[in-house]
């Protein structure tokens, strides 16, 4: 009896087995160089299908040095292009050729290898494709109930985060350092399981980087060069929630039924983000909705009511365009990160998609934060409406996003009245923030006072910077600044300015208030008490500003004064500071940086800082 095997009955292990029930005892079996060369290609590839094939190559030798069968390779070998096509059926033809040419019997368990080879009159024997028995993963031996994510390190100890929700500890699991070549089993062992069971796939497969999915598992796969030895991080899901477990469940759930909405789920890494999205998603999907999800990787653990898509080709844009498709009533973006993500979630939502975003935040006001700088202001109420805050697996604070043409809060001007985006709290709706331009500056105004500023508001801070910016371009000396109330500040000027800033006939001063909205009376330093001196614009003594901060070196151009900052910064509201004192509140830039137009107050009372050689320094909005 004549055999040819090919490829899938090679990496099954199907003739070695045959041989010991009897069915091929005493045959020759022909392998083709053409299986030889692609299972080999398999095998530097890091593919488990290329081992197992050489594997059962080795048996066969085995089973021929003890008598059993005779082993030929025979053929022409598999060379680059045929491996390359091989999808589309080069190699299969040479493997035919030779089962032809050595008049035996083709045996295969590719349907289609089969059917094509009886066309050509070659007798075939279709063995049915094994379906592959996976047991638990031997990393799973080192999980338990509590256990949220493992690591696995060559040369260290197991470690494992464990604990409940908000409570979750980084500890050692193992007292046994972990050999590479442990370590390297239990990477083999995933990589083929996700390629092979029904309930696994490979996420991600680059040079020193794989990431599978197995079952409830999400596990990366780190190497040499990518990292500086082998690692294995699985992560799992540890609670699953519904959306009864959450406070002002009903209001939302009300909410989100009420028509398609933007919302931005915000939280600290661990916080319960994904697990909040997961309640919600399959408790649209329970009310009649489509629902889909875009996950880089797929690792939400949903019904199959709701489809998982990953990036088609490369790009989140291009799943964005074939869910238009598909027409979902919601989709979860899991996780909203870089500016193309805001891009791609602000173009589903405003083509009528509904929109649920996970978002990485410290706090609420923030997830809306990152949307400034990347999307057109006036845009941001109509992209997300709804903000929900998870700290500790707990709905901490959800906001309700609206805009109205008004006079911002604290002003009082007519003239002062521009598109205003109110962010208030949901179950109280008491406004907590608003978002505007001010002097071509975006800022964001807490209405609740300002933790950490000694009691000042955001609106009294904003007026101040205002109120000094317009003195000091009035000005040479030093300008001090009291908010007194809501609309009158009171200006501390030197003797000599003080005749300039209020002007002929009070004209230039009059201009200013006009401007600002705010009643200003003009005093002179000397007329200031004591107690509350220093702190001001010019002033050597700084502010009490936090002198903290990234040091920026700012570059003057013809039209622009720039601040260059971390490209990852776009959309962060910051405050600018010279010596540690206060001198204005920007937002980043897509690309990285703030731009002060030369001409304005600001760049004015920058351009001084920079000329006195003042040290310079970017530090968070909080």
């Amino acid at each position: 009896m004549n055999v040819v095997p090919d490829t899938s009955v090679v990496v099954d292990g199907r003739i070695s087995r045959g041989v010991d029930d009897g069915t091929y005892e005493g045959a020759t079996v022909y392998v083709p160089e053409a299986v030889v060369g692609e299972v080999e290609a398999q095998a530097n590839g890091g593919r488990q299908t290329g081992w197992d094939a050489l594997e059962e190559l080795q048996r066969l030798v085995e089973l021929a040095d003890e008598g059993e069968i005779t082993v030929e390779y025979v053929g022409e070998r598999a060379d680059e292009d045929d491996i390359k096509r091989a999808s589309a059926g080069a190699i299969d033809a040479i493997i035919r050729d030779v089962a032809a040419a050595h008049d035996a019997t083709f045996v295969t368990s590719d349907i289609v290898q089969a059917e094509v080879a009886k066309g050509k009159g070659i007798d075939v024997e279709f063995l049915e494709p094994l379906e592959p028995d996976f047991e638990a993963l031997a990393i799973e031996d080192y999980l338990d109930e509590g256990t949220m994510s493992l690591h696995l390190k060559a040369g260290m100890v197991p470690k494992a985060k464990r604990g409940d929700v908000g409570e979750i500890e980084y500890q050692a699991i193992g007292d046994e350092l972990l050999d590479e070549e442990t370590v390297r089993e239990y990477a083999t062992e995933i990589i083929s399981t996700a390629k092979r069971a029904d309930d696994a796939f490979v996420e991600l497969s680059e040079d020193g980087m794989t990431i599978a999915q197995v079952r409830d598992l999400r596990i990366a796969i780190s190497e040499p060069p990518f990292s500086e030895r082998v690692e294995i991080t699985a992560v799992r899901p540890i609670v699953k929630t519904t959306m009864d477990d959450y406070s002002q469940a009903d209001d939302l759930r009300e909410r989100l039924l009420e028509r398609d909405r933007g919302v931005l789920i915000a939280g600290a890494p661990g916080a319960g983000k994904s697990t909040f999205a997961q309640a919600v998603a399959e408790f649209l999907s329970d009310a009649g909705n489509v629902v889909k999800t875009m996950e880089k990787p797929r690792d939400l653990q949903l019904d199959e009511d709701v489809t998982q898509y990953t990036e088609l080709g490369g790009s989140m844009e291009k799943t964005a365009d074939s869910l238009l498709m598909v027409r979902p009533d919601y989709t979860i973006y899991d996780e909203v990160r870089k500016t193309d993500d805001f891009e791609v979630f602000a173009d589903m939502r405003l083509a009528g998609v509904g929109m649920v975003g996970v978002v990485h935040a410290t706090r609420p006001i923030d997830a809306l934060q990152r949307l400034v700088g990347r999307v057109e202001l006036g845009m941001i109420p109509q992209i997300v409406d709804t903000v929900v805050y998870i700290e500790e697996g707990n709905v901490e604070t959800v906001y309700d996003v609206t805009t109205e043409v008004k006079v911002p809060e604290g002003l009082m001007e007519e003239d002062l009245a521009r598109p205003v985006i109110q962010v208030r709290d949901f179950e109280t709706s008491v406004p907590a923030y608003e978002i505007y331009t001010f002097n071509r500056q975006v800022v964001t105004v807490p209405l609740d006072g300002d933790e950490g500023s000694g009691g000042e508001s955001g609106v009294d801070k904003l007026a101040k910077q205002e109120v000094e910016r317009e003195i000091q371009a009035a000005t040479r000396d030093r300008v001090e600044v009291d908010i007194r109330g809501p609309n009158d500040a009171v200006v501390y000027v030197s003797d000599d300015d003080i005749s300039h800033v209020i002007g002929k006939g009070g004209g230039r001063i009059a201009d200013i208030e006009n401007r600002l909205g705010i009643d200003i009376d003009v005093r002179t330093l000397d007329e200031r008490p004591s107690e509350t001196a220093g702190g001001s614009a010019g002033s050597d003594e700084g502010n009490g500003s936090d002198p903290s901060g990234d040091i920026v070196t700012p570059e003057i151009t013809s039209r622009h004064i720039i601040v260059p900052l971390d490209g990852d910064r776009a959309g962060e509201t910051v405050e600018v500071q010279a010596d540690g004192e206060y001198l204005f509140t920007a937002t980043v830039g897509r690309g990285g940086d703030i731009k002060v137009s030369r001409g304005s107050a600001i760049a004015e009372e920058l351009e001084r800082a920079i000329d006195a050689e003042r040290m310079v320094t970017v530090v968070p909005n909080e």
